[in-house]
C-alpha cells in the first residue's frame, strides 16, 4: 500500500516540478496572489487532518459498538439451551458437540475490527476532508476575480512548462518517474 493512498500522507511532487511551482509562485504571482494560495493550502491541510481524525475516531467507535454487539450475541447464544443430541426416524441418536467454544468472540478478532475500522475510517475521513477543503480552497480563490484570473494563468503557464519538461525527458529517454521523482 503506497502512503499516497492516505490524504493526511500524500506529498508533494519531485524537487524538479517543486522548484519549477516555486518559480512561477514568485514571477507569476503578486502578493496578494501568494497569500490566497497559502491560505487556500492551509484550508485544505486543516480539512484533510481533521476529517482524518474524526474518520479516525469513528471507525474506532463503530468497531467498539462491533465488538459489544458479538459480546453480546456470544453471552445469549451461551445461555440459551441448545440441544444435545439428534434422533433420527430409525431411531438412532447422534450427539451434537459444543460449538461455544468456536462461536466465542478472540482477540486476534477484536484486533482486526478496531485496525480495518480505524482504516476505514481514516480513509473516508481523509478523502472527505480532501474534498470539503478543496471546496474551500476554491471558494477562497474565488473570492477576487482578478487574483483568480492571475492565479489559473500561473497554473496553465506552470502546467505548460511541466509538460515541456516532459516531452524533453521523453525524446531524451529518460524515464518520467526520474523527471517526477518518483
Amino acid at each position: 500500500m503506497s502512503s499516497d493512498s492516505l490524504a493526511l500522507l500524500r506529498k508533494n511532487a519531485g524537487q524538479e516540478i517543486s522548484a519549477l511551482a516555486e518559480e512561477h509562485l514568485k514571477h507569476d504571482l503578486q502578493d496578494s496572489d501568494r497569500d490566497a494560495l497559502m491560505s487556500a493550502a492551509g484550508k485544505i491541510s486543516t480539512h484533510v487532518t481533521i476529517g482524518s481524525l474524526i474518520g479516525l475516531g469513528l471507525g474506532a467507535f463503530l468497531a467498539f459498538r462491533m465488538r459489544r454487539s458479538r459480546m453480546q450475541m456470544f453471552n445469549a447464544f451461551r445461555a440459551h439451551e441448545k440441544p444435545t443430541h439428534v434422533k433420527f426416524a430409525d431411531g438412532r441418536e447422534e450427539a451434537l458437540p459444543d460449538v461455544t467454544q468456536f462461536m466465542r468472540p478472540t482477540t486476534l478478532g477484536d484486533v482486526a475490527a478496531y485496525t480495518f475500522f480505524g482504516f476505514g475510517g481514516l480513509f473516508i475521513g481523509g478523502e472527505s476532508g480532501l474534498l470539503t477543503g478543496s471546496a474551500s480552497a476554491g471558494r477562497t480563490i474565488s473570492q477576487n476575480p482578478e487574483s483568480k484570473d492571475r492565479i489559473e494563468m500561473a497554473f496553465r503557464r506552470f502546467r505548460a512548462d511541466v509538460l515541456r519538461k516532459e516531452a524533453n525527458a521523453l525524446d531524451k529517454k529518460k524515464g518520467v518517474t526520474e523527471l517526477l521523482g518518483l
